[in-house]
């Protein structure tokens, strides 16, 4: 790490190298970061602290009721993400009676994948361990549009995704059912950097590990009653805040930290809890033999992740297609054309594998699926020819689209 000292004073400020290496995760700083407690008497909207965790209940609804109280209350739920434990859960976000249909409609969703021979991935588990739907918030809107309407009218879920991105937030939603011995995920953060390994993570500066976590926020609703046995997740409070957080969580010697000190809340049907993506953690092992421990998991992303305009980076491939076959054959694929592919490649195709539909675009060598750019990349260096790669391309736009038919 790097330090700097204000002239005239021996005050030092710790700051992170541009590029984080392997050599920067060290369990002593992570340590650091973690064994802290979590103050109740700086939360004084919070019922209790259980397990280092902020629980919030219904008498949040009565500080909300105008709008000085609502921006109080949503001041320290995002000081609770940022500088407090990164968790926190509300209970009886969402009323039962409505989680209970949801329910019925996400059921009746597994059945149909069971009956058309669709086994829903997993990222962080063995495939078909779980069962899931993918792409579950415009699936409920479509199928059940009266359930959707009562499910997201619950304002316990926009209190705090507001608090946290602030307005024209976007949810996405996936339904995670761990069966009766379903065994525990191992411990991660979340998107954007924690779908990626070391390697990936390693190639972004500092800054960017930084900025990942405020561009997300992550929740989850329990759609049943989870005691400790069904094994709602496990979660690590404070360590959100390690720098290196996103290289770190590969290595073994953080995930036996973890697995020794993590903490579990259990939850009830309706309960929510939300926490910022860069805090460690997993869902548990269902060690019943007759309990579908079943959540609604919310990803919910921040406005500004996206660009200005609208590109079609499909059409611009097929058009620089050819141009890029012949300059890699012409430039003797060495170390410069190498570069200038890349660049090239980096400007025009989209990079990124995300947004897209997990039902067909499913994960194969990593935690992401295959990017366009990855495509284009091996499609040039192979040198396929422009039939194959105009295939192949419009192949993946279609794994892309949303299982939602168009009307």
């Amino acid at each position: 790490m790097t330090t700097t000292a204000s002239a005239g004073t021996s005050t030092e400020q710790v700051r992170p190298p541009v590029w984080f290496t392997e050599a920067d995760c060290r369990l002593e700083d992570f340590r650091a970061s973690v064994e802290v407690t979590t103050d109740l008497g700086e939360h004084p909207y919070a019922d209790a602290v259980e397990q280092g965790v902020l629980v919030y209940g219904p008498r949040l609804a009565e500080h909300v009721t105008t709008p000085e109280g609502r921006r109080d209350v949503q001041a320290e739920l995002a000081r609770a993400l940022s500088e407090g434990p990164g968790v926190v859960v509300l209970r009886g976000a969402v009323a039962r009676d409505v989680v209970d249909r949801a329910t019925e409609v996400f059921s009746a969703m597994i059945a149909d994948q069971k009956a058309a021979g669709v086994a829903g991935g997993d990222h962080f588990a063995r495939a078909g361990a779980n069962d899931r739907v993918w792409g579950a918030a415009d699936k409920l809107a479509v199928r059940a549009p009266e359930v959707f309407a009562d499910y997201y009218a619950a304002d316990a879920l926009a209190l705090v995704c507001e608090a946290w991105l602030g307005r024209g937030y976007q949810l996405t939603s996936q339904v995670n059912v761990v069966n009766p011995g379903g065994q525990a995920q191992t411990a991660h953060r979340d998107y954007h950097l924690g779908f990626m390994s070391s390697e990936q993570a390693l190639a972004y500066p500092s800054h960017v590990h930084a900025l990942s976590p405020l561009m997300t926020l992550q929740g989850a609703v329990a759609h049943c009653d989870m005691p400790l046995e069904t094994g709602p997740t496990l979660y690590l409070p404070h360590s959100h805040k390690y720098p290196a957080g996103y290289v770190a969580f590969h290595r073994p010697e953080f995930t036996e930290y973890f697995l020794a000190h993590r903490v579990q809340l259990p939850l009830e049907t309706g309960d929510a809890a939300f926490f910022n993506p860069a805090v460690f953690h997993g869902a548990g092992t269902n060690t019943t033999t007759d309990v579908r421990r079943t959540a609604n998991l919310l990803q919910v992303s921040s406005a500004f992740g996206r660009a200005m305009e609208t590109v079609d980076r499909t059409a611009m491939a097929e058009a620089l297609f050819p141009v890029l076959v012949r300059r890699w054959a012409q430039g003797g694929q060495d170390a410069a054309a190498e570069q200038a592919l890349r660049d090239v490649v980096a400007m025009s195709a989209e990079g990124y594998a995300f947004p897209t539909n997990l039902d067909r675009d499913q994960p194969v060598d990593g935690l992401a699926p295959q990017t366009q750019a990855e495509l284009v990349l091996r499609a040039v260096r192979e040198g396929w020819d422009a039939g194959r790669f105009s295939g192949a391309l419009r192949a993946q736009d279609e794994r892309r689209r949303s299982a939602v038919p168009a009307p």
